[in-house]
């Protein structure tokens, strides 16, 4: 259907309104999230949870982040501060300091995030996912959670459901609070505090002006401040996989005759076959051994599968890592409501400031056999680290030679050549990215009844929203050039044993070469937007009135990427060694037309027993054409005490503008592990000429062919409320998504070449010489769950009691690369590297009592445990650890808190959050770059442990 067909149908509905229409329903009724047309908040076919603010506070819960982590049906993904402490770089740079929704599991990118019902601006940094850091959380008056698609209504990311956050509209003196939530190990300490002031009334005045101010701090935590975070526990199948150690490990170099080959072939013990690579001198007979430098331990050949690395030491990068990041928030709003005559206007501006600073392990060095490297214009130059080593004048090379020649007396004739290596850098002091990200809305708003069109109302705006984003290098990033130089003349010392320091010439030319406050990149993604929507009574049924909301939609969305801007970027000398500029994916400005029309009607078929909901909409996108999604819901009461409702809808996502601009990356594969599976169909190289090793150049980046995901979302559920002060219900649902936007990983497309066999680029011989590995539309998923929610209060003794149960189940999670691919094993409580974890059960239980001044709190959160992930001498049966258990343990944490209002004008609120102090359950897995996550799991647990909280609240006037 054409958008000037649509705008003329709802056109002729709007003019026979004035000849149908009855008086509506003289209940007070108000809009809810999930639907244009006003009800009572009981009527809804959609299940819908509401979060008041007053509930939040009893729980200790100061912001958007800590809400997220307490609903059931949030998924449990690389969304939170503890599971985004890693090194992100391309589309995932916006994830520095941010925070963000990812309801029923389907991804931040298409969870809806509204503000009175209105969309925000998305992260600057990757101009698709929205930061909840941005959102007033003071000035909240309730939450509302959608937990139903809804893109009939909203349009484009609403498939796993909305999260509408409603702020306060009506307030009269000034209010000032003060939390904290101080941690009883120390670190993760966070404190708020804000002031709200408004004036007027809108009933007897007719105007009201709100002001509210806010300032946030969640503070570092550090790996080595939590006794969980132990990567060293072979027993039961986790140790780590980095011989990058603060005293350096020594290896082979083809390139360069080094002081243990000359070959690139690592040494033999006497008699031996093996040939020994990435030996660590502590690690040898004689020496003080790895554990004799704080954080480090002998590598695990045998889990890693390895029997060549049999003397390496390894290093916990899991206690070095920050694995709760550090933000800063700072939140303003003003609002000026004007009452005429039954008309409303609004004037609202929203602005943020987000500050973080990103923390990770200290960068790894290691010798190089690559010749050149490549500058942001293309330009290939000589690599700096190409045969970088420690020379034989270097005050620890001595030492270090006689350590390798004691083990490995075959090496004495190669005594003077340099040492190749690869070391943590630990003077050049952790890699740091501080990220500040700028957000506003400035929004103006009318509502109220239309004069010509009895017992109908309108609803119009127009708004303008803003995310500016910007990161800089702090500490441990160095120009490579320069610290090569340190390195290939002896100054710089990787060889230091415990109680050694760098030399105070060391330490100055690591300040000479230090590339602290280098601007890393900025972004900066813009909505502009106007809404109309008008709804009232269409025409009488015997059942009731029939009601219709339509309207029109128009935005204009805007994004822009700079990379690095620096004038020497394009030159040797202005290398910044790892750090993630990301240059190649740098926008001057991008922008799309959005133009949109939508219609709802509510159709009453039985008096108070029976209702039909239909609602469709369509919309235009520049580059992409036109989407209808229409949705149908059904409500039936065939009792007072019993309710039950269904419905069914389609829904969409569009690409990020990162997704299909990006620019292309050429990587050229460095491994030595892949083969053609065309002729390797074991994916193995053999002694054949045909099955051999190959080194192909890795295609990356956005498609501007990219089409839009589609989806199927089903759900049914009932509410039973046989007594006064008890309810229970459960919604069935279910989420089909086609042409998921994905870029497989390399692994999985070699796995399934039949699949991809036009990604695989090949020269005139045939010869395999580019992957393409590109987003494309090509996937499918199947989720589907049981959602249930308990409710109950009374009267206990002298006081009144409330309990609330929301759980989530998780019937079925799978997935396709293609469509015509057979669909895969379950997803269900299986680890995954990135995304999703997929807990088959989750829930939070509160329990309140009340009794005159005093208020108690009592809540519990669960999550099931899970298969772990195995490490490669596990996975393939070579070892059986003494301890090892294949799951992941269900993790519980309790919180408690008392509220007391006794004293005028005051509120006092204290709490223990994790009463029983519970650690993370210990996961198998390991990352292997940073550590976050090492030994648990970030996108489950809370790595805080117990903390105490205090909240002031108090009302001057």
């Amino acid at each position: 259907m054409k958008l000037k067909s649509v705008v003329r149908a709802i056109a002729l509905l709007s003019m026979a309104a004035p000849a149908l229409a009855q008086s509506s329903d003289a209940s007070q009724r108000v809009e809810i999230t999930g639907s244009s047309i006003k009800r009572i908040v009981s009527e809804g076919a959609l299940p819908v949870q509401v979060i008041s603010r007053k509930e939040l506070e009893r729980q200790g819960i100061v912001s958007a982040e800590q809400m997220i982590a307490n609903l059931s049906i949030n998924g449990n993904g690389l969304d939170n501060l503890a599971s985004n402490a890693d090194v992100v770089s391309g589309a995932a740079r916006g994830n520095n300091g941010a925070t963000s929704a990812n309801l029923r599991g389907q991804g931040a990118n298409a969870t809806l995030i509204l503000v009175n019902g209105r969309r925000i601006a998305a992260h600057g940094l990757n101009g698709g996912v929205v930061d909840l850091n941005q959102v007033p959380f003071t000035a909240i008056d309730r939450v509302e959670i959608l937990k139903d698609g809804a893109s009939a209504i909203y349009g484009t990311d609403a498939i796993g459901g909305v999260i509408n956050f409603i702020l306060r509209k009506d307030f009269n003196g000034v209010q000032a609070q003060a939390f904290t939530d101080v941690t009883q190990q120390g670190g993760g300490n966070i404190h708020r505090v804000s002031v709200l002031a408004g004036a007027g009334d809108l009933e007897s005045k007719g105007y009201n002006l709100m002001a509210s101010l806010s300032y946030t701090e969640n503070q570092v935590l550090r790996g080595d401040q939590r006794s969980f975070v132990n990567t060293f526990q072979p027993s039961r199948g986790l140790s780590v996989d980095t011989r990058g150690t603060p005293y350096a490990t020594v290896f082979a170099l083809a390139t360069l005759p080094t002081a243990i080959s000359t070959n690139g072939t690592g040494p033999k013990l006497p008699g031996g076959t093996v040939s020994f690579n990435g030996i660590n001198p502590l690690n040898l007979a004689g020496q003080p051994g790895c554990a004799s430098i704080d954080g480090m331990a002998p590598y695990d050949a045998v889990l890693w599968n390895d029997q060549a690395t049999k003397y390496g030491c390894a290093w916990d990068t899991g206690r070095a890592a920050v694995i709760q990041q550090p933000v800063k928030n700072t939140n303003l709003i003003s609002r000026g409501t004007f009452k005429l005559g039954e008309h409303q206007v609004v004037a609202e501006a929203m602005l943020g400031r987000a500050e973080s600073t990103k923390s990770f392990s200290a960068n790894q060095i290691s010798s190089s056999g690559t010749a050149t490297i490549t500058l942001p214009n293309g330009t290939k130059v000589a690599n700096p680290f190409l045969n970088l080593a420690y020379p034989s004048s270097g005050s620890s090379y001595t030492g270090v030679f006689n350590a390798l020649v004691g083990t490995f007396p075959s090496i004495e004739a190669l005594r003077g050549n340099p040492l190749a290596f690869r070391w943590r850098c630990m003077p050049c002091g952790p890699r740091e990215i501080d990220t500040t990200s700028d957000t506003s809305r400035l929004m103006l708003a009318a509502d109220g009844p239309l004069p010509w069109l009895k017992g109908w109302d309108y609803r119009a705006g127009m708004s303008t929203a803003s995310s500016e984003s910007g990161s800089t290098l702090g500490s441990g990033y160095t120009y490579q050039q320069g610290f090569a130089n340190l390195i290939n003349t002896g100054v710089l010392n990787p060889f230091l044993q415990a109680g050694q320091s760098q030399t105070a010439a060391a330490m100055a030319g690591l300040e000479a070469v230090s590339a602290r406050g280098v601007k890393l990149y900025d972004g900066k993604f813009t909505v502009n937007e106007a809404d109309a929507t008008i709804s009232g009574p269409l025409f009488k049924l015997p059942a009731g009135d029939v009601m219709l909301a339509a309207g029109a939609d128009v935005r204009v969305e805007k994004y822009s990427f700079k990379g690095d801007q620096r004038p020497e970027a394009n030159t040797l000398a202005g290398v910044v060694f790892n750090a993630p500029f990301d240059n190649i994916n740098a926008l001057g400005g991008v922008s799309r037309n959005i133009k949109a029309v939508f219609a709802e009607a509510q159709i009453p078929l039985v008096a108070k027993r029976l209702e039909l909901n239909l609602a469709a909409r369509h919309d235009e996108y520049s580059g992409f054409g036109s989407t209808d999604n229409p949705k149908v819901s059904i409500r039936f009461t065939p009792f007072d005490q019993f309710l039950t409702r269904a419905s069914y809808g389609t829904g969409f996502r569009v690409p990020t503008f990162n997704q299909l601009y990006n620019g292309v990356t050429e990587s050229p594969y460095s491994g030595k592990d892949i083969v053609d599976p065309a002729s390797c169909p074991t994916l193995k190289a053999d002694a054949s000429a045909a099955c051999t090793y190959i080194s192909p150049t890795i295609l990356t980046g956005g498609k501007t062919a990219l089409g839009p995901e589609t989806s199927k979302q089903w759900s049914a559920g009932f509410v039973y409320a046989p007594i006064q002060g008890f309810s229970a219900g459960a919604d069935w649902w279910s989420i089909n998504r086609n042409g998921t936007i994905q870029s497989p990983v390399l692994t999985t497309m070699l796995a399934n070449y039949a699949l991809f066999p036009q990604n695989f680029i090949r020269d005139a011989a045939g010869k395999i010489v580019q992957i393409d590995n590109r987003w494309v539309n090509a996937g499918e998923t199947v989720t589907k769950g049981v959602d249930v929610t308990v409710k109950g209060n009374g009267k206990l003794g002298l006081g009144n009691w409330a309990a609330n149960l929301e759980g989530s189940y998780l019937l079925d999670k799978r997935s396709r690369l293609i469509t015509s691919a057979a669909m895969g094993p379950s997803e269900v409580g299986q680890f995954t590297r990135s995304g999703d974890l997929g807990l088959r059960w989750k829930h939070t239980l509160n329990f309140a009592y009340n009794q005159g001044d005093w208020t108690g709190v009592v809540s519990q959160r669960f999550s099931s445990g899970y298969k772990d992930y195995m490490l490669p001498g596990v996975a393939n049966g070579t070892i059986v650890p003494t301890n090892w258990n294949p799951e992941v343990a269900s993790y519980t944490l309790y919180n408690l808190s008392v509220g007391y209002t006794g004293i005028k004008n005051l509120g006092l609120t204290a709490g223990i959050k994790n009463l029983f102090n519970t650690d993370p359950p210990f996961s198998a897995a390991y990352d292997g770059n940073t550590g976050a996550g090492s030994s648990w799991e970030p996108r489950v647990a809370d790595p805080r442990g117990r903390s105490f909280t205090f909240m002031v609240d108090y009302k001057f006037f």
